[in-house]
């Protein structure tokens, strides 16, 4: 267990103890980072809040604060700034001090939850017998991402990749295997050919009427455990699964469960009688609905959940799938990654899981699109679904030939390897690094530049500090001895490796890995002015140890972060 404190869960603390002896209510304590450094290290705003509630000035207010806290072991003497903001500069000592603890801290100076939660976290959920492509990735990164922080932290997560593996689109595809002739497509690129029988069927449908009914008898015989046609459905998700788990292998994302739509099919029938015997769900125009009356957003959007000739719906696996996880793994918050055109979905879809009782934590964490150079949806130039097989490998064949140019000498192995990991550190960094609201605009020449807000820069950074490491072969760096913070850039990279820890924390309130990434830009940038402006190898013996463990430091924190992020560091690049 831990015992490092932050600074700002020190400041927090004193603070509160100091607005307590004043008879201030508690929750005014609330200390942030500053934004410039002009006003400091931290600030709080308790004075400007308090003199509302207790019509004081604030400035006023913010004196007799200042002379309640008992800050001097840490702090240079408070100021006030503006309209009452409370400003504090850490000492030089006490900032000495904490960058110390934190090299010894195994966790970096980033604590574990005090309250521990069971999460599922759904999320990329591709289609069977469809190749997965560009949409599907923000759903796969970000979600990978949350599940890495959250475990971090100290959460029991549970990810279940939620496939689309039921519905009519099989009875195309059952047909085409059984009654098109079939080339070597199907061992070659299975997904594809499964792609090219739909599309095939689906062209001889428009042509034959009687074809159409033909089709439909065979998902009539899938729906009802026909042994030949259950036999080619399986097969049809074993081979969609396979190439899945490339895609997946290869961004190194991974799932504790992929419990499909097919695995709820049996339940739903008996779901929609209860829904209907309890007077949660009623008959309109001949299909099976959920009102709700009362919620002002949709009160006029019914909850579809069985159509007039019978077929289920997305919304009533999603119902079956709900009651069956708070079943199994009684979680305390359900988290649903998806695309921001679904926010009606699950609005809807949460009002029922409280008409039926259900308590947990339910959140659609929503993102936006990818853009194409078009500022259009990304997609091919024939208008199709980028794939995202092609996507990944065309991130690792450009970042290759940087490799190549940049160090042609390097091992063929190893510039394969540094592809791979800058790559697709790369297309997942630019990404993460959107607040995921926002629909951006995809650039390889952006994304794969060693200069800005990209992976390839803080990559860059971590091998840098490697390489200073490597000449010091002889030094444990673990036990490099006190350090010591004498220049401002000193001064600057600790403050940042410090508050690295206590952004992390804060990562899932609002689902931002990019405040990470942010961070984690910061203290690169902090780390190459350091560079710079400090010189190590050539130091003095004392003043050379500090600073190789202040960079030794710094590159722990970069490779903890972006693991965090689900990207890898290389040694050299």
């Amino acid at each position: 267990m831990s015992t490092y404190s932050t600074p700002l869960e020190i400041l927090t603390s004193r603070l509160r103890q100091g607005i307590q002896e004043m008879g201030l209510p508690l929750d005014l304590g609330i200390v942030t980072s500053t934004a410039n450094p002009r006003f400091g290290d931290y600030q709080t705003n308790a004075a400007m809040v308090a003199a509302k509630i207790l019509q004081k000035n604030p400035r006023d207010l913010a004196r007799e604060i200042i002379e309640h806290l008992q800050v001097d072991d840490c702090c240079e003497a408070p100021t006030i700034a503006g309209a009452g903001f409370i400003n504090f500069s850490l000492s030089k000592a006490f900032l000495e001090k904490q960058i110390g603890a934190l090299s010894l801290d195994g966790r970096l100076g980033i604590a574990k939850t005090n309250h521990p939660k069971t999460i599922i976290i759904d999320f990329s959920s591709p289609n069977i017998a469809k190749p997965m492509h560009v949409g599907h990735i923000r759903s796969t990164i970000l979600g990978e991402s949350l599940a890495r922080i959250a475990r971090f932290l100290g959460h029991h997560v549970i990810t279940d990749n939620h496939l689309g593996d039921w519905g009519t689109q099989f009875g195309k595809v059952i047909y085409g295997l059984k009654y098109l002739p079939a080339g070597k497509g199907l061992e070659e690129a299975p997904v594809q050919e499964l792609v090219r029988l739909y599309r095939e069927v689906t062209a001889l449908e428009e042509q034959s009427p009687t074809l159409k009914a033909k089709v439909r008898e065979e998902l009539v015989k899938l729906q009802h455990g026909d042994q030949e046609n259950l036999a080619l459905w399986k097969k049809a998700v074993k081979l969609s699964w396979e190439e899945f788990e490339k895609h997946y292998e290869l961004l190194q994302v991974s799932f504790d469960e992929r419990l499909g739509e097919s695995f709820y099919h049996d339940a739903l029938e008996p779901l929609v009688h209860r829904l209907l015997e309890q007077g949660i769900a009623t008959k309109s125009e001949g299909a099976v609905v959920i009102f709700f009356p009362n919620h002002p957003a949709f009160h006029d959007k019914p909850f579809l959940i069985q159509k007039s000739d019978g077929a289920f719906l997305y919304g009533t696996t999603d119902i079956a799938t709900l009651e069956y996880r708070e079943a199994r793994w009684h979680p305390d918050a359900v988290w649903y990654v998806c695309g921001s055109p679904q926010q009606l979905h699950f609005e809807q879809l949460f009002s029922v899981a409280r008409i039926l009782g259900l308590t947990s934590e339910f959140r659609h964490i929503a993102f936006g699109s990818i853009l194409g150079e078009d500022r259009k949806m990304m997609k091919t130039r024939s208008g199709e679904n980028i794939e995202l097989g092609s996507l990944l490998q065309e991130a690792i064949d450009r970042a290759y030939s940087i490799v190549q140019e940049k160090n042609p000498d390097f091992p063929e192995e190893e510039k394969q390897e540094i592809a791979r990991i800058v790559g697709l550190g790369a297309l997942k960094y630019a990404d993460l690094m959107q607040h995921r609201m926002t629909d951006y605009l995809f650039s390889w020449e952006k994304m794969l530049s060693f200069q800005g807000n990209t992976a390839p820069y803080l990559q860059n950074a971590y091998v840098r500090i490697r390489s200073l490491l490597r000449k010091q072969e002889t030094l444990d760096t673990h036990a490099l001895g006190p350090m010591v913070l004498e220049e401002p850039t000193e001064r600057s990279l600790a403050l940042q490796l410090l508050q690295i820890g206590e952004i992390i924390p804060t990562l899932l309130e609002d689902a931002r890995p990019n405040i990470l990434c942010l961070g984690l830009y910061e203290l690169a940038n902090k780390f190459h002015a350091f560079y710079e402006a400090c010189p190590m190898l050539k130091a003095q013996e004392s003043t050379k140890k500090s600073r190789l463990a202040l960079a030794a430091l710094t590159g722990r924190m970069l490779q903890t972060g972006l693991e965090l992020l689900g990207i890898e560091v290389p040694e050299r690049m």
